[in-house]
């Protein structure tokens, strides 16, 4: 419904509120009180988004893909995933956690970018067809991420490579203005910070959940 009233330009950036939500539970999964610094790396990235909405330009370009553009959609993303799968093979596990995340969040943005053409632009069922493709594919790569452990670094990657793999799609594939100057991108250095900071500091697998809790 979002993709449907505004561009990706905007939509995307605000999955990373998810953020916000998951300190707060995972706090109460854990049995404690989120601590000064998530507050603070929390604040940081409320901070970055508000400033992104604010400074995004309106779009009245329609919204269109070519069908060379859909091939360019899908084989860069999926390019990009495959590479980023490839190395996650012999990495780290923390490194693991991040790359196939990363993954993941490539092709989820390119999901939300042909979601937001068939909303907007006009139903057309080759486009239908493909959208599951990198649909499953990313959530594949997430859970994989997830086994790995290390779920803030698997998470974190995820809501940096989503959003902007969706914008950079969005500004070159469908033509959505991006803001100019150095105020977006002071927003956007805000939010990413944060969200690296968030991770780094829950230790979202360092306590058990607290007894009675369902794991």
């Amino acid at each position: 419904m979002a993709l449907g009233l505004g561009p990706l330009t905007v939509v995307q950036p605000m999955g990373v509120a998810s953020l916000l939500f998951a300190l707060p539970i995972a706090a109460t999964l854990h049995g404690r009180r989120p601590s000064t610094s998530e507050l603070g790396a929390a604040a940081v990235v409320a901070a970055g988004l508000v400033g992104l909405v604010l400074l995004v330009p309106e779009s009245d370009v329609p919204v269109r893909l070519e069908p060379r553009e859909l091939f360019t959609l899908l084989g860069v993303s999926g390019a990009a995933a495959v590479l980023l799968w490839a190395g996650a093979r012999a990495a780290a596990p923390a490194w693991r956690a991040a790359l196939l995340a990363t993954a993941s969040g490539v092709l989820y943005g390119a999901t939300a970018t042909l979601v937001r053409v068939l909303v907007d632009g006009g139903w057309n069922w080759a486009y239908l067809l493909a959208l599951p493709v990198p649909a499953l594919l990313a959530l594949v790569m997430l859970q994989r991420a997830y086994s790995v452990g290390h779920f803030g670094v698997s998470f974190a990657a995820l809501q940096i490579a989503d959003p902007l793999t969706a914008v950079a799609f969005g500004a070159l594939l469908l033509g959505e203005p991006l803001p100019t100057g150095l105020a977006p991108v002071a927003a956007a250095a805000l939010a990413a910070a944060g969200t690296v900071a968030l991770a780094r500091t829950t230790p979202l697998e360092s306590r058990p959940p607290r007894a009675g809790t369902p794991t």
